[in-house]
């Protein structure tokens, strides 16, 4: 494949030539799936309630960090046994989600060893300090990364990120820059500019999508709410507990753990796209022009065109997490799996030999937990 079907939108640095050859789903039109790929909300809730989970047993080991917080990363058991040391691993955050399930799959059937990094309070991940994530803090990935290169320290290790993770990771990589030791890195349906996203979230059907995600952060709080209770200074608990909007949660808890004046400020500096230029790892991004939660005008195109070290596929449609196209839509993988998968096995055949390799994945969770327990490591 030597040139992008029409339908899909590519912009790329001056390692675009490297890549597309390799890349060869992207020779092919992107065809939706027929009514329910050809709209965007349709298509992100399908995929949300009805894309099939793939049973995978995953084994649970909880990261303590630094500051007293933990992290829980879901190993796949049996992979110990079944691959070699040298395989390189890779790191995902919410052990739940359908989608990372399926590429957890493509990535074990190709020799990757996976590891799912489940963010605080995520996928039952516990909560030991009044701090969640947030879309500014990078500090647990790095520990995470620094931790499964220690266990597998001939490995190369990659990572994939998908929405608010996607973020969180290219802030990572843009902050590690010349240093970073991961090999290789993807972002998928990523915000980049908060201050948009922010936007966008508050318009039209976009309400339902606010209201359902504060509506989870209220049952974490809800549930560590011991932790909170004596919080003094700018903190606004009660606010927190009872937002209906994602918004209204960050202005009383996540702004004012981070140190940020208002929710504002928090995603002004907060956002991935003023971290591109920095980036010196290979980075596959893949947006959907329709998505209703990262909207396309918030892409930093320009930025991605000007680094070298970056690649980005804009399709016509998908919606937020969905890309019910493909080989296996409506239920089954999404239309970017084939795609990642192919980046991926390029940088681990030394495809892009000049740079370093590593593999994670952002995104996570699953029902068949074996050690639900956290076990620290």
């Amino acid at each position: 494949m030597s040139r992008p079907h029409p339908s899909l939108e590519v912009v790329g640095g001056a390692r675009q030539e490297l890549f597309l050859p390799v890349l060869e789903a992207l020779g092919r039109p992107y065809s939706p799936f027929p009514l329910i790929g050809w709209n965007r909300h349709l298509e992100t809730i399908f995929a949300s309630f009805f894309r099939s989970l793939p049973d995978v047993r995953l084994r649970r080991r909880c990261l303590r960090t630094p500051d007293g917080g933990s992290v829980a990363l879901d190993w796949v058991s049996g992979d110990d046994r079944r691959l070699p040391p040298n395989s390189p691993p890779g790191l995902t955050g919410g052990s739940e989600d359908t989608y990372v399930r399926h590429m957890l799959l493509k990535a074990r059937s190709k020799g990757f060893r996976v590891v799912v990094f489940n963010s605080r309070g995520c996928a039952n991940s516990p909560v030991t300090t009044p701090q969640f994530y947030s879309a500014s803090f990078t500090g647990d990935l790095q520990e995470v990364v620094a931790h499964v290169g220690s266990l597998y320290p001939k490995s190369n290790l990659y990572a994939v990120g998908w929405s608010l993770g996607a973020n969180i990771l290219v802030r990572y990589l843009g902050q590690e820059s010349h240093t970073c030791p991961l090999s290789g890195a993807v972002s998928l349906c990523n915000p980049f500019n908060l201050v948009l996203a922010d936007e966008d979230f508050r318009k039209g059907f976009n309400n339902v999508y606010d209201k359902a995600l504060a509506r989870a952060l209220r049952n974490i709080i809800k549930k560590h709410l011991l932790l909170f209770e004596d919080m003094e200074g700018e903190y606004n608990i009660p606010l927190s507990t009872s937002a209906k909007t994602v918004k209204e949660f960050d202005e009383g808890l996540t702004r004012v753990s981070f140190g940020f004046k208002s929710a504002d400020e928090y995603y002004a500096n907060s956002s991935s796209s003023d971290s591109i230029k920095y980036v010196h790892t290979p980075l596959l991004c893949i947006q959907a022009d329709n998505d209703p939660i990262a909207p396309a005008r918030g892409i930093p195109r320009e930025d991605i065109k000007e680094n070298p070290n970056c690649l980005l596929i804009v399709t016509p449609k998908g919606g937020h997490l969905g890309w019910v196209a493909g080989a296996e839509a409506p239920i089954g993988a999404p239309w970017t799996d084939p795609i990642v998968m192919e980046f991926l096995e390029h940088l681990e055949r030394g495809g892009a030999s000049e740079t370093h390799a590593s593999s994670i994945e952002l995104e996570a969770s699953g029902q068949s937990i074996d050690n639900v327990q956290c076990v620290e490591v």
